[in-house]
């Protein structure tokens, strides 16, 4: 009896291959001891599937990845870079507008200051008056380039002195003891400027007055004189 109730139990077989014979992919859980449970139907045993959320790789076991690591360096390494370049190229910007100024600096300096013995010739026939009809129209339209360009004059009588502006060709001392200013007395020739570029002093003749004296024009100057374009005051120009 006991041998015909074993016989009459199903005998089954557990399909324990790692590849699929059907699909040809690998099979994931299978247990790799060798085939001979009886359990199941022959048919083969899906993988149970990763839980949710689980990396089916395994990382290091400080947690820190490599890969990842080597990617932050070179991320650091390219920002450095662009950064370093941006700062280059924002210099050379800057280096490259001051030289364009000074390039242009440079030429209105260097045409305006031909000028200067034109615009001479324009105040002294202006002084005795023949600044006139078409020469003075002409005259204007010099000038009103040469102001454009950023042309400045300077010197007027009653101004204080300024080596640094005024060429002083004769010197009045102030009568006298207390403390005293020296101002310009007549100006003989006028001085030019562009921007902060000095192109020609201004030649005077200068005189020292007491301080408490209002400016303006010296006490010994002729009455009727009166103020010019170029702050001559009758001297002829020693140039």
């Amino acid at each position: 009896m006991a041998d015909e109730k074993q016989q009459d139990e199903p005998v089954t077989f557990r399909d324990r291959r790692k590849v699929d014979p059907e699909t040809g992919e690998a099979r994931v859980g299978v247990d790799a001891t060798t085939p001979g449970d009886a359990t199941g139907s022959g048919v083969a045993e899906e993988a149970t599937p990763a839980p949710a959320g689980t990396d089916p790789v395994a990382g290091p076991a400080d947690g820190v990845d490599p890969e990842v690591e080597k990617l932050t360096a070179e991320v650091a390494e390219r920002t450095a870079d662009l950064q370093r370049v941006t700062a280059e190229y924002a210099n050379y910007r800057r280096r490259a507008d001051r030289d364009r100024e000074q390039t242009q600096l440079a030429a209105k300096v260097s045409f305006v200051t031909d000028l200067l013995t034109v615009l001479d010739d324009f105040e002294r026939a202006e002084q005795h008056g023949d600044l006139t009809g078409p020469f003075k129209s002409a005259a204007d339209k010099v000038t009103g380039v040469v102001t454009r360009l950023g042309l400045e004059a300077f010197g007027a009588e009653g101004e204080p002195f300024d080596p640094q502006l005024h060429e002083a060709v004769q010197h009045e001392p102030a009568e006298g003891s207390g403390p005293t200013v020296t101002v310009l007395a007549t100006v003989l020739r006028r001085g030019y400027r562009i921007s902060d570029r000095i192109l020609r002093p201004a030649m005077v003749t200068v005189l020292e007055r007491p301080e408490d004296e209002a400016p303006g024009p010296a006490a010994d100057e002729p009455e009727g004189s009166g103020e010019n374009v170029s702050g001559e005051n009758g001297p002829a120009d020693p140039a």
